[in-house]
């Protein structure tokens, strides 16, 4: 039922199977989602400002929401298939976990049951200034803050031993600002990116990235020893988004109470990437930023790595990130929003990929087990 992609993570998987995790998804924007062709997650370019709220929506009430979703939302339909939040609440909602939504912003209210964190919506990445260094470290110290709370509440007291946080996300044009952040940090990650369109748009990512990093470049010509020291944070105010920052605090904070599974593909690599950039560093005052990246993984799905446009693979060896992925299979679906997945559509989102890895390694479910309660929640909502 899972597959490890890179790195050694059988101690982690060892030390956390049978154990009841915590789910925690992190709800942000860029108005690089508002690119046209940017993203499949959305019917229109209007409907990708309210992406997330309808993930929300439908990850809190379920079938329910089809009777909250305010006119515009679109549902959680998508250009082809359907939300993966439909995975995440199958998981949640059958092994009895608990959820907490995170917002740093969304262009509309936010109707469900959440923590407020600092509200920014980034700028599209192409600008070069995504946000304002105060409002990244504020962001960052906001993760901090949630990964400690985490940590003394729930990772040592989700019964006698130590649980792990699934930590995922949900931000419409996340791949390209990580595309942005990883290439900021160094690394060569053109054309290896994936995504939630079926034939990848690596030439448009590539030229809004470059473009960004550009602009942000020409100011920071010849850095003093205290922007070398505050770079990462630079990178991600440059062509990043908030729920980066917020991830990387927490996945931070967190490690040193109990696991930390970042449930995404590409998005969570530049998380980790970050996370391990601004370990151990002296930015944030009295909260102390060291990790325990031996606590930390990386998990995504199936079609994340079998994307043959992509190859995420690759980047998690290049940032040093254990990554593992759920055999999650919807062939035998007789749902087509559902095969749509196996046509390489949609693929990842909203934690998706880290609760299946979660339904198998608290309960054990099966590919089958997983598929029919996700086939159940979809019944409801149609």
């Amino acid at each position: 039922m899972i597959h490890i992609c890179a790195g050694d993570p059988s101690a982690w998987l060892h030390c956390y199977r049978g154990r009841r995790p915590m789910v925690a998804c992190i709800l942000s924007f860029t108005e690089t989602g508002l690119q046209p062709n940017i993203s499949a997650a959305g019917h229109t370019v209007q409907s990708r400002q309210y992406t997330a709220l309808a993930d929300a929506e439908f990850l809190i009430n379920g079938a329910r929401s089809r009777d909250l979703l305010r006119p515009g939302y679109g549902r959680m339909a998508l250009a082809a298939g359907i939300s993966p939040a439909v995975i995440t609440r199958a998981v949640v909602s059958e092994q009895n976990i608990l959820l907490q939504l995170l917002s740093t912003g969304l262009p509309d209210r936010l109707t469900v049951p959440h923590v407020r964190l600092p509200q920014v919506i980034a700028k599209a990445v192409q600008t070069g200034q995504a946000m304002t260094m105060a409002q990244v470290k504020s962001l960052v110290h906001s993760g901090l803050r949630y990964g400690q709370y985490w940590g003394q509440r729930w990772g040592r007291k989700l019964g006698s031993q130590a649980s792990y946080l699934v930590l995922g996300e949900c931000v419409v044009g996340g791949t390209t600002t990580a595309q942005a952040v990883l290439s900021a940090l160094g690394y060569d990650v053109a054309g290896r990116m994936s995504s939630s369109q079926r034939v990848n748009n690596h030439l448009q990512k590539q030229a809004l990235v470059e473009a960004g990093l550009a602009i942000w470049r020409s100011r920071n010509c010849q850095p003093s020893a205290l922007q070398q020291q505050l770079f990462p944070l630079a990178a991600v105010a440059a062509v990043g988004d908030p729920m980066q920052a917020v991830a990387a605090g927490v996945a931070i904070a967190a490690s040193r109470y109990g696991g930390i599974l970042l449930a995404g593909g590409s998005q969570m690599l530049a998380v980790y990437a970050l996370a391990k950039a601004l370990a151990h560093s002296k930015l944030f005052g009295r909260w102390r930023t060291d990790w325990c990246s031996e606590q930390v993984v990386v998990g995504t799905t199936r079609w994340v790595i079998e994307d043959k446009g992509a190859d995420t693979v690759a980047i998690a060896h290049a940032v040093g990130a254990p990554y593992i992925a759920s055999d999650i299979n919807f062939s035998s679906s007789p749902y087509f929003q559902l095969r749509a997945y196996e046509r390489g559509f949609v693929k990842e989102g909203v934690g998706a990929g880290g609760c299946a890895i979660a339904a198998y390694l608290y309960q054990n479910w099966t590919v089958d087990q997983l598929r029919h309660a996700v086939e159940a929640q979809l019944r409801l909502y149609l």
